[in-house]
């Protein structure tokens, strides 16, 4: 008898002994949080895009009450929703330069040499896995929409060319079309950085360009053209150094015969889309 009241007499006693512990332990070593974090929460919109460069909005309200943040690196919010957070923590808004998806791609389906026509499971990520797809540059954009579909926020349609359109008024900068593309051809840039390469090819010269007319043949002009140090050329490619002072410079693009490197001014990019579809050359 005595046998069997010993085991819940043991459970009653480890039991009443960590509820001490934790009584004490919520007493004594307890600490408080800042309620201002709850505060800033509920002001903002609750997507957890991480385009603010946080995990989600509660560790974006936490920076922000730290001080560390500004309230105009929500880029999902409108400007009377982060005037507000700012009101509310008595800070600035602050001056964010708002990142936008961007794709080294411009071979849709009338610059691109298709070798194949894949059939299977509709999606990019499916068909890399058939050699790649089923154009010949087997580093471009598949065209099968996966950032479309991946898009929180409605910023990307398939336009009549076969490639992704991002309204860079809807983007947001979060990383669901960086995550959804199985070629990583999207990477975020600062809206106010015009300047940008359309071809993720290694091939240079006539093999890159025989299986797609807007690929880079790596003749280097737009390097020759540049300010020194803007862009370099490396692997065939060239490279634009973002982190440069220098922000213009449009008339690098001039002597691009591919039509590789493009000034993404918002307007001019829609029309250059219009003559891309009817394979003319734009510039």
């Amino acid at each position: 008898m005595n046998s069997v009241l010993i085991a819940p007499a043991i459970m009653m006693g480890l039991g009443l002994f960590f509820g001490v512990i934790i009584a004490f332990s919520y007493r004594y070593l307890k600490v408080d949080e800042d309620p201002r974090i709850d505060g800033t929460n509920n002001l903002l919109p609750g997507t957890n895009c991480g385009a603010c460069g946080q995990p989600g909005c509660l560790p974006f309200a936490e920076k922000l009450v730290e001080g560390a943040v500004s309230p105009s690196q929500c880029t999902v919010s409108t400007a009377e929703e982060v005037e507000n957070v700012a009101e509310y923590l008595g800070v600035d808004v602050g001056e964010h330069d708002r990142l936008v998806a961007r794709m080294k791609c411009g071979g849709g389906s009338v610059q691109a040499h298709q070798i194949a026509e894949y059939q299977g499971f509709e999606g990019c990520r499916a068909a890399a896995m058939v050699s790649g797809g089923g154009k010949g540059c087997t580093w471009g954009c598949i065209g099968l929409g996966d950032c479309d579909v991946a898009c929180t926020f409605d910023a990307i349609h398939m336009n009549s060319n076969g490639l992704p359109q991002v309204d860079t008024d809807l983007c947001t900068g979060c990383p669901d079309c960086t995550d959804a593309c199985p070629k990583d051809l999207f990477e975020l840039l600062p809206i106010s950085q015009k300047l940008y390469v359309q071809c993720n090819s290694p091939l240079q010269g006539e093999a890159a360009t025989i299986l797609c007319t807007t690929a880079c043949d790596a003749c280097g002009k737009c390097a020759l053209d540049a300010s020194p140090g803007l862009i370099t050329m490396e692997n065939g490619l060239p490279v634009i150094d973002y982190a440069s002072a220098i922000k213009g410079e449009p008339e690098v693009i001039f002597r691009c015969a591919t039509n590789t490197i493009k000034w993404l001014d918002k307007d001019q990019f829609e029309e250059q889309e219009e003559l891309e579809v009817r394979g003319e050359r734009y510039g």
